[in-house]
This record gives C-alpha cells, sequence and structure tokens, in this order.
C-alpha cells in the first residue's frame, strides 16, 4: 500500500479551505503523475476496460491494474495448460471475474498475497479459494464494510466509479476458504507450476509467490515501488526483514519481480538492495518525515517505508 495513498492523505491535510470538495475529487496529488510511463513498455490488452487496466507482463501472465483509486492495487493472472490461477482479487470496486473470463477460458483458482482489503475484494465471486492457515486470514475472511469505505473518499479515487456501483453499500464481501495452505504448497497449472513463499512481516499471511522455471517472483506487499507499509498493528517488522532476506536469496534463479501496487515489473537486484534499505533504517539511517497521524515516512536508498511514529528498532 502505497505512495497514492500516502499522497493522497497529505495532500487532503493540505487542501486549503478555498479548494472545493469537487476540486479535491477531480485531481487529487497522487493522480497528476498517472499515467505511469513504466506501463509504455507493456502490451496492453483489452484497452476498452473502464476501471482496469490490462498488460501481459510475461507469457500468459496478466497484470490487472487499478489506476482509478490511490492503492493502484495489480492482481495477476497467472495461466497453465489446464487452470489459472488468480493472484489477489482487487479492490472489489469493479468485477474482475468478468475480466479474468475474457483473458482465459480455464478454471481460475484465487490465491492471495495477504488478506487486507485491497487484495481479497472479489474473492467471493470465486468458487475455490486457497488460504493461508493463520488467524489472520480467518478474520479477514469475514469481510469489512469500514475498511472498503476508506477506500472511497474524495481523495482516493482519480476519476469516475464504475457504473452502477453503490458506495453507500460497498464493503468487502465474506468469502470461503476452500483449502488452507502453508509456505512450500505447489499448484500445478498445467505445464506451470507455482510455489507458494512465507513471508510474513506485513502480515502475518503475508506470502510471496515462485514461477521457478519461468523465473517469475510474485511478492504481494512485501516489495512494490512506493512506501511500503509496515505501521499496521498487525505488521512484524522483525518477521518483515527475514522475510525480505528469504525473497533476496532467490534472487540468482529470478528474471522479473512483480510486485502488488504502482508499477509491476523490477529487476531481481531490488531484493537485494531492498534488505540493505530496510536494515539500514531499522538501524536509525536514512531520512525520515512525517508520514501522516502516528506515521513517518523513512527514507533510504531509494526505498521509503512507512512505519509507526515509535516503531521498535528504529531511531
Amino acid at each position: 500500500m502505497r505512495i497514492g495513498r500516502v499522497l493522497a492523505t497529505l495532500a487532503f491535510i493540505c487542501l486549503l479551505p478555498s479548494h472545493s470538495a469537487a476540486q479535491a475529487r477531480e485531481i487529487p496529488d497522487w493522480c497528476k503523475p498517472l499515467p505511469r510511463p513504466e506501463y509504455k513498455t507493456l502490451e496492453r490488452v483489452l484497452p476498452n476496460e473502464p476501471w482496469f487496466e490490462v498488460y501481459k507482463v510475461a507469457p500468459a501472465v496478466f497484470a490487472i491494474y487499478e489506476p482509478h483509486q490511490a492503492e493502484e492495487t495489480i492482481s495477476y493472472l497467472i495461466v497453465g495448460h489446464k487452470q489459472a490461477l488468480l493472484f489477489d482479487t482487487g479492490m472489489g470496486i469493479a468485477g474482475i471475474r468478468n475480466v479474468v473470463s475474457r483473458l482465459t477460458s480455464r478454471p481460475v483458482v484465487v490465491l492471495n498475497s495477504h488478506t487486507h482489503d485491497d487484495h481479497v475484494g472479489d474473492n467471493w465471486q470465486f468458487n475455490f479459494v486457497y488460504g493461508m492457515d493463520t488467524a489472520f486470514t480467518r478474520a479477514n475472511a469475514k469481510g469489512s464494510r469500514e475498511d472498503a469505505q476508506a477506500e472511497i473518499t474524495p481523495d482516493q479515487l482519480c476519476g469516475d466509479l464504475p457504473k452502477g456501483f453503490n458506495a453507500k453499500t460497498y464493503a468487502t464481501k465474506p468469502w470461503h476458504v476452500s483449502l488452507f495452505v502453508h509456505g512450500g504448497f505447489k499448484i500445478n497449472l498445467g505445464g506451470r507450476t507455482l510455489e507458494i513463499i512465507s513471508t510474513p512481516g506485513h502480515t502475518p499471511d503475508a506470502i510471496a509467490l515462485i514461477d521457478r522455471e519461468n523465473g517469475l517472483l510474485f511478492t504481494g506487499d512485501t516489495y512494490y515501488p512506493a512506501p511500503i507499509w509496515l505501521f499496521r498493528p498487525e505488521t512484524d517488522l522483525d518477521a518483515y526483514v527475514a522475510s525480505v532476506k528469504r525473497l533476496a536469496a532467490l534472487a540468482p534463479e529470478i528474471k522479473v519481480v512483480l510486485g502488488a501496487h504502482n508499477i509491476p515489473a523490477a529487476q531481481p537486484e531490488v531484493l537485494a538492495k531492498l534488505v540493505d534499505a530496510i536494515e539500514a533504517v531499522r538501524s536509525g539511517q536514512g531520512t525520515v518525515k512525517p508520514g501522516g497521524e502516528g506515521k513517518t515516512i523513512h527514507t533510504f536508498g531509494g526505498f521509503d517505508f512507512l512505519l509507526a511514529a515509535k516503531s521498535a528498532g528504529v531511531n
């Protein structure tokens, strides 16, 4: 969770009284840099989708991007010969299942990088959902209205909501875990095997997903190119450091790193740099600035981390 949300929050706080609510809705600061230039290098498919932008990022792998909401969430559809896996289901503001059905006719199973609301919004639309065997996953499977409503305040939106969307009733709907899984669990899609890597820290149920044969690493919210959220009560900074070290050790096997927000593709070298950055920040290095109530943004080596103002281990 991402630069959009951070900048949107700060910009909303700083709005002068002369700015109308309508102006704030039209051009929130986080929205002004869009479209991101990195997307010009990717092959866009389904160009007429009004809410999503869909890009082919590798053979039979599609990034389903939500640029109209401050999280800029990216879900991934990974297609095998027999079935496909949807890694996250987005905000649930527009139906991602309709997009998926246009991309593949194969049966689709769902796996979440973690169960924050912006990654599970359309879980309820699918018949089969893998879930990590944690209390955090079980609690979030019950859904949330409060978290969802916070995602559609004026400062969180860039452009119009989808036609027919009812903001008053918007909530993350409850969903059912079909099979509880764990780190090391493998999913055979037919000609393509995906392996779950447990990466707790951002949340207790955070995972990465590796396609070893094709050199793809899907990192969820453990890495993405924007301020990485590590301030919430469920965050464990010690576990996060251990997890990024685990991912960095995989770099020799990886061709592309695919994060869950803002921009989909990065080089594997970013993982070792991420380790250096979070360890430096925890030792008190880098710069610090306010990041909203009770939070600070710590910057080192080109990485930003949004931490609780009094995070243990941070000076």
